[in-house]
């Protein structure tokens, strides 16, 4: 939509500077007190349209060829910005067990195996929110081993949002920075709402965690808000969006995009 719409205020410049070259040309040979040779003038705008179209449609067919390939190498690069830091975390998690618990410290090293399976399939293309919520529950069994019954987290999910098409890696790093940002500081046992259902033809999906101002790591939680608002942008262009906001004493974050049902 946004290149249909760029191409269509490119040609309207065009014409506007053309226009605006036939009229000062006008004045021009009219100060002068020549006689203006208006067949001649209506001949040299209809070259110079027929130009700006041309060049207009060269930049739009470049365009097109070319955006594809520049979208896929931004999303990987996106993609890879966040994968370090959630897998450090949580081979932490399993490092803070392994000596006190070698059997749990086991079972958590398989999950972890299956997230780095799923970690290297093709993040290219859009994944059953299932397939998120999966990865997420697995992400949140690991942090349970580092915090216990600190970490408590309530989903409400319609099944049918499950079949919705998201981009890889959607849920999990908010999960991630709700665990960071809101579980860690704490002293108590705090709790991660998830919600994700549907609203005619837009998936919904709702976070929440508990918010402590004197311990924010403002700087991570934008990084990572700001990643995921750019492969929105890639994947659905104007679309989708994400809201954040501050609600008493919980951090809210708020997500809408098309519904696109998986086969």
């Amino acid at each position: 939509m946004l290149a249909r719409l760029g191409y269509a205020w490119g040609f309207a410049c065009a014409l506007a500077i053309v226009a605006a070259l036939t009229a000062a040309m006008a004045t021009v040979q009219s100060l002068l007190g020549h006689n203006l040779d208006w067949p001649g003038l209506l001949v040299g705008v209809l070259l110079a349209v027929a130009l700006a179209a041309l060049m207009l449609e060269y930049f739009r067919v470049r365009s097109r060829a070319f955006s594809p390939a520049l979208a896929e190498a931004r999303l990987q690069a996106l993609q890879a910005r966040i994968r370090p830091h959630f897998l450090f975390n949580s081979l932490n998690a399993v490092l803070a067990i392994i000596r006190v618990d070698p059997k749990r410290a086991q079972d958590a090293i398989e999950d972890l195996a299956d997230l780095f399976r799923s970690l290297l399939a093709d993040d290219r293309q859009l994944i059953p929110m299932r397939e998120e919520i999966a990865l997420c529950r697995q992400y949140l069994n690991l942090e349970h081993l580092r915090l216990g019954e600190r970490l408590q987290v309530h989903w409400s999910i319609d099944p049918e949002a499950e079949n919705a098409l998201v981009p890889p890696m959607l849920l999990q790093p908010l999960v991630e920075n709700a665990v960071y940002h809101g579980i860690e500081p704490g002293l108590a046992a705090g709790a991660i709402e998830i919600r994700i259902g549907l609203d005619g033809d837009r998936l919904l999906v709702g976070l929440s965690n508990p918010y402590h101002p004197e311990h924010q790591h403002r700087q991570g939680n934008r990084m990572a808000l700001a990643n995921i608002r750019e492969r929105l942008l890639l994947h659905f262009d104007v679309e989708a969006k994400l809201d954040t906001g501050i609600d008493g004493e919980r951090y809210r974050i708020g997500m809408a995009m098309p519904y696109r049902r998986a086969p």
